[in-house]
């Protein structure tokens, strides 16, 4: 009976070797050097600081919610598409009926000026 659980465990034993042999050899390849561009600013758009509590920009929260529903928007409709066909044309006036919504509140954020970046 354990020899059915054998290509289970190997399969575990394989992928957690696959994920931490990276991390392993950082470890050893690495030198521990600082430098100015490992302190730097990385993607986030301010300096580092020490009080997590420090005010900054809105906008970044609303980039961040623009691809979130861009992300899902993208999500439906792949699915929808494939299955269009099965569907017919209810399962057209529902994804017209979600595109229409997507498309006001994006319309609306243009309008109050959440898309600049000035």
């Amino acid at each position: 009976m354990l020899n059915n659980y054998f290509p289970i465990l190997l399969f575990i034993i394989v992928s957690v070797s696959i994920g931490a042999l990276p991390i392993i050899v950082s470890r050893f390849l690495n030198k521990g050097e600082q430098n100015a561009a490992k302190e730097s600013a990385y993607e986030c758009g301010f300096e580092n600081f020490d009080d997590a509590r420090m005010k900054f920009d809105i906008r970044f929260y609303l980039v961040a919610i623009l691809f979130i529903i861009f992300d899902l928007e993208i999500a439906f409709l792949f699915p929808w598409a494939v299955a269009l066909e099965n569907l017919g044309t209810s399962g057209l006036i529902a994804m017209s009926i979600f595109l229409l919504v997507l498309v006001i509140g994006f319309i609306y954020e243009w309008k109050k000026g959440a898309l600049d970046w000035d």
